[in-house]
């Protein structure tokens, strides 16, 4: 019986239960490793302020792999949730004298509307029509923030204070900015490991693997998809707000079509439906962009070739390859 058990536990595709502890165990180490790495950088002599921009851009990253990833729904479309709250974090703390743990609050709560909003219209169809109704809805965004009075044009909103911490501790200070962005990165990382290993993302990963299937069990896809999108696009506005307060700026940029293909282009060479992968490729994409910017536009002929080499010789990502040779050498 117990043999029996174990081989129908294993066609199911059910870990098994000290499979289980060994992927956790990793888990912690690896995130321990991380976390090790960011809070060490800047006593190392690592650029503070690129180490912040890694951190904003790998929470986006890892936002977009909880949608795309584990829930199978590929947006080009989320821009409009990273520069939106961008936008809304800005003028909050410019124009309302909000304070900078305030502003980023209001701007995911901002983003987490939008993304119900544009979730309602697309959520219901798939594949190619849900990316491009995503891709249209924030095209609209785009324009509006382009024409709108608030937004500041082209030249967006410049000069955007950082303000006092709970009112008491000035990010101005480079260290001080540090531990709230680092902060930040890591309640929202939390927050999507918890998302991915609770009940709710069990079934999201079940949806994506055979929505069919799980409708038949009694599940409502369209409901669970569109809890995944609001998820997703709040964890964006987080980045996009903490982003908008580190670099004093809210920007067309962000809500620029191609800031949604960089982010897609971050989780896949990271690693898709990787807990770890967005993060590596956030790095990898900023460093990238960081040193190879005196060749000017040339930096996106570079970045259609390693992504052209990823998905041709390493088409599990960064750390897909490394965690599948790991699996295979033990």
């Amino acid at each position: 019986m117990d043999r029996a058990s174990a081989t129908t536990d294993q066609t199911a595709g059910v870990p098994a239960p000290a499979a289980a502890g060994d992927a956790a165990r990793t888990h912690r180490v690896v995130f321990a490793v991380m976390v090790a790495i960011f809070v060490i950088a800047p006593l190392a002599g690592v650029y503070p302020v690129f180490m912040m921009k890694v951190m904003c851009f790998a929470l986006f990253a890892c936002a977009f792999n909880l949608l795309m990833g584990f829930g199978g729904l590929l947006s080009f479309g989320h821009a409009m949730f990273l520069g939106g709250a961008g936008y809304v974090a800005a003028y909050s703390a410019k124009t309302w004298g909000l304070t900078p743990e305030l502003a980023v609050l209001l701007a995911t709560l901002c983003a987490a509307a939008l993304g119900w909003l544009t979730g309602v219209l697309a959520i219901r169809r798939q594949g190619i029509y849900f990316a491009m109704i995503t891709l249209a809805l924030a095209q609209m965004v785009f324009f509006f923030s382009l024409q709108a009075p608030f937004t500041g044009g082209e030249d967006g909103i410049q000069a955007v204070p950082r303000g006092r911490l709970f009112g008491l501790i000035d990010l101005s200070q480079p260290l001080a900015m540090y531990g709230f962005v680092l902060a930040i990165f890591l309640i929202g990382f939390g927050l999507v490991y918890r998302i991915v290993n609770s009940p709710f993302g069990q079934v999201l990963q079940a949806i994506r693997e055979n929505e069919p299937r799980a409708i038949s069990l009694g599940y409502d896809a369209d409901r669970f998809k569109l809890r995944a999108f609001i998820l997703s696009a709040a964890l964006s506005g987080a980045a996009g707000g903490t982003k908008a307060i580190l670099f004093q700026l809210a920007s067309l940029t962000d809500v620029h079509w191609n800031m949604s293909g960089e982010v897609v282009l971050m989780t896949l060479v990271g690693g898709l439906g990787t807990l770890f992968g967005p993060v590596v490729g956030a790095a990898v994409v900023v460093t990238m962009q960081n040193y190879l910017a005196d060749i000017g536009s040339w930096v996106m002929v570079v970045q259609g070739v390693i992504f052209v080499v990823c998905v041709l010789l390493f088409r599990r990502g960064i750390v897909g390859e490394i965690g599948h040779f790991l699996k295979k050498s033990l």
